[in-house]
C-alpha cells in the first residue's frame, strides 16, 4: 500500500529541487529525507531520481509520480479548505478564467450548473487571453479555464482538457443588413461585409477554409479578439458574423439579428482546462456532469 508520508517527502524534495534545499525548508535531516525516498522507491519498485552532476533530477517515472502527487496533495488541500469553509459558514470561491474568444452566452450556459449547487458558491470570473489565463491556472490562481480549444501542446503548463460541449457554427446579421443581401445562402455572402474572430479563435481557420471551398470572397471589414465586441458590431449592422448555432435562438429572440445560414462541417467545441486529471472542485464537477451532448444545431 502506498505510504503517503513517504510520498509527501518525495513531493517536497521534487518541488524544492533537491534534498538539501528540502531539508532546509522542512527542518528534517537530509539523511531522513534520503531514507524516506529510498523506502518509497523500494516499495514502488521504481527509480524516482537520478544523479546529474551534484544534484538530482526526476526520472520519467519520477515525473509521472510527481504529477499524481501534485494532484493528490492539491485535492487534500482543497478538501481541507472546503470543510473549513463549510464549518465556518463561508461561501466557497470558484475562480474561472474565460478565454476572450468564448461567446458570453456559451460561458453562461457552461457555468450555470455551478450556480445551482446545494452548497453556496461565489463565482469569480476573469476574461483574458488564453495564454495568460493558463499561466494563472498553473500557479493555482484559477480553478478552471473555459476555452474553445484544448490545452495547446506547445505550452509549458501541466493541465488536462475536459470537453464540455460542441456546436455547429452559423452566420448572423442584423435584420437591416440581412434585407440587403442578394440571393440565397451561401451565394449571398459574395462581397458581403464579414466580421471575423481573431487569430486565436479555433473557428477562424475552418471558417476561412469553408469560404475558400465555396469560392466565396466576402469583404472582411473587421477582426475581433473579443467575441462580445464582434457581436456588438454585428448587431449594429457592420457585418455578418459567426456564432455557435447552439445560441441561435438566444441571439435572434428579439428580432434584431437573423441567422443567415449554418455552415456545414464548421464547428466549435468548448473545454474546461484544469490542473487535475480528475476534477475535484465541486463547481467544476457540476459543469462537467451537466456537459451538453455533442450536437450539430
Amino acid at each position: 500500500m502506498l505510504n503517503f508520508k513517504q510520498l509527501h517527502h518525495f513531493w517536497n524534495v521534487a518541488r524544492a529541487g533537491g534534498i538539501v534545499r528540502a531539508s532546509e525548508r522542512s527542518g528534517l535531516a537530509p539523511q531522513t529525507l534520503s531514507g524516506q525516498i529510498a523506502a518509497l522507491e523500494a516499495s514502488l519498485g521504481v527509480t524516482l531520481f537520478r544523479r546529474q552532476g551534484r544534484g538530482l533530477v526526476l526520472t520519467e517515472t519520477g515525473q509521472m509520480v510527481l504529477d499524481y502527487a501534485e494532484e493528490i496533495f492539491r485535492t487534500g488541500s482543497e478538501l481541507e479548505e472546503a470543510l473549513l469553509s463549510r464549518s465556518a459558514g463561508r461561501v466557497v470561491p470558484f475562480r474561472v478564467g474565460i478565454a476572450d474568444v468564448v461567446p458570453k452566452s456559451i460561458a453562461w450556459l457552461l457555468l450555470a450548473p455551478s450556480m445551482a449547487l446545494p452548497e453556496p458558491v461565489r463565482i469569480v470570473c476573469r476574461e483574458d487571453k488564453l495564454e495568460r489565463l493558463l499561466g494563472d491556472l498553473a500557479i493555482h490562481k484559477l480553478d478552471v479555464v473555459l476555452a474553445d480549444s484544448p490545452l495547446p501542446a506547445n505550452m509549458d503548463v501541466r493541465g488536462y482538457s475536459h470537453k464540455l460541449a460542441e456546436s455547429s457554427v452559423s452566420l448572423f446579421a442584423s435584420a437591416a443588413l440581412a434585407d440587403t443581401l442578394a440571393g440565397d445562402f451561401p451565394a449571398c455572402l459574395q462581397q458581403a461585409p464579414l466580421l471575423l474572430p481573431g487569430n486565436e479563435a479555433a473557428v477562424r481557420a475552418p471558417l476561412l477554409r469553408w469560404l475558400e471551398e465555396q469560392r466565396l470572397t466576402p469583404r472582411i471589414v473587421g477582426e475581433f479578439d473579443d467575441s462580445a465586441l464582434m457581436k456588438a458590431f454585428g448587431e449594429a449592422g457592420a457585418g455578418i458574423f459567426p456564432a455557435p448555432t447552439l445560441i441561435s435562438a438566444q441571439l435572434c429572440r428579439h428580432g434584431e439579428l437573423r441567422c443567415i445560414g449554418e455552415l456545414p462541417g464548421v464547428g466549435d467545441s468548448y473545454y474546461a482546462i484544469a490542473v487535475e486529471r480528475r476534477l475535484s472542485h465541486p463547481a467544476t464537477q457540476a459543469i462537467s456532469r451537466a456537459a451538453m451532448p455533442p450536437r450539430d444545431g
